[in-house]
């Protein structure tokens, strides 16, 4: 396999430098683990679930990679840092994946994500960890990425644009002039930059590499996994997706009763009836009865289904080593095409 050699995959000592996303419902530890064992690397979305339920996953992504209990776990796990903040259910949600030395934390929507990152130092300290728990942050802004670069001495970045399915801020630009003015404020000697929004294909991938970052992000291709926690109903309905089909909307959060985000964050999904009744101003009551028994019922015309705009972009459910492996394939051909535009 042809390596790409930059400082993330350097520090994450992986091949490909693709990421697959922790999305809350979807990535457990069979795909988290896949997507490492591919070459890539996979993250548990850690979202509701509790601190046995975590266990359960990284115990599944061990096992998955043949690993021991004594081996670190060359996966990660993403946290919602409001869900850290409900005490004292966030701290073993945390400390649930430091215990098992997972390579990567990620944290993402938190008014205190500062606290999180210095807890994540104290406990690697303090535990004699040989490698440091590597911390991930997500950021739609240069402020932001400046804040967790000097501020919090995050080690990755991950610029959020405004084409990511699932939950991200709204006033986000798109991804394409989100990059370049994180860029233009990163230091020399900062840390590796990835990119995520809207992303499907390693020719995706290649052109943000060739725009200056070290990796991409990618959530809906990896939805679309045998190993993705996602029903049947949902990934048929991501297949049969258009490249319009997604809206950003804070419809769903009313029918599930999620309301406890960040101010100023939506998320981008299907537009579906759940939707289209928020928006008519279907009394609250009636629009969760109906979502509530949608779910039971895997009604494809009120379900919750996340989605980033590149949506259209894939037409088949494939296991997350493939998908990795193709993303891989295609990217190396779009960097090569690139490399014979030079004239020499």
């Amino acid at each position: 396999m042809s390596r790409i050699r930059n400082d993330f995959t350097v520090l994450m000592d992986i091949p490909i430098p693709i990421v697959a996303a922790p999305m809350a419902g979807a990535s457990g530890g069979a795909l988290a683990a896949q997507a490492s064992g591919a070459g890539a690397f996979g993250f548990i979305g850690a979202g509701y679930l509790t601190s046995s339920r975590i266990q359960e996953e990284l115990s599944l992504a061990r096992a998955q990679l043949l690993l021991s209990d004594a081996d670190p776990l060359p996966i990660g796990v993403g946290y919602l840092a409001w869900q850290l903040d409900k005490e004292p259910a966030g701290v073993g949600m945390l400390d649930v994946s430091l215990l098992n030395r997972v390579q990567a934390i990620w944290l993402a929507f938190g008014n205190n994500i500062g606290r999180w990152v210095d807890y994540i130092r104290s406990y690697d300290a303090s535990s004699g960890r040989e490698q440091k728990t590597l911390i991930f942050a997500q950021v739609s802004s240069a402020k932001e990425a400046l804040v967790a670069i000097q501020d919090w001495k995050v080690d990755v970045l991950v610029a959020q644009g405004s084409e990511s399915g699932g939950h991200g801020y709204s006033a986000a630009p798109p991804l394409l002039t989100l990059v370049p003015s994180i860029l233009a404020v990163l230091p020399k000697e900062g840390p590796p930059l990835l990119a995520a929004g809207g992303l499907s294909t390693g020719g995706h991938v290649a052109s943000l590499l060739a725009l200056g970052v070290s990796g991409a992000v990618l959530g809906t291709r990896f939805l679309m996994t045998e190993e993705s926690f996602y029903n049947e109903v949902q990934k048929n309905i991501l297949v049969k997706a258009s490249g319009n089909a997604t809206v950003r909307t804070t419809a769903f959060d009313h029918a599930r009763g999620t309301l406890e985000w960040p101010e100023g964050v939506d998320g981008r999904a299907i537009y579906n009836k759940t939707v289209k009744d928020v928006e008519d101003g279907v009394d609250i009551k009636i629009v969760r009865e109906n979502f509530n028994r949608a779910t039971q019922d895997k009604d494809p015309d009120r379900i919750l289904v996340w989605a980033g705009t590149g949506v259209d972009l894939v037409t088949e459910i494939q296991t997350a080593q493939d998908v990795v492996r193709e993303l891989h394939a295609d990217m190396m051909k779009h960097l090569s095409f690139v490399s014979t535009l030079i004239a020499t």
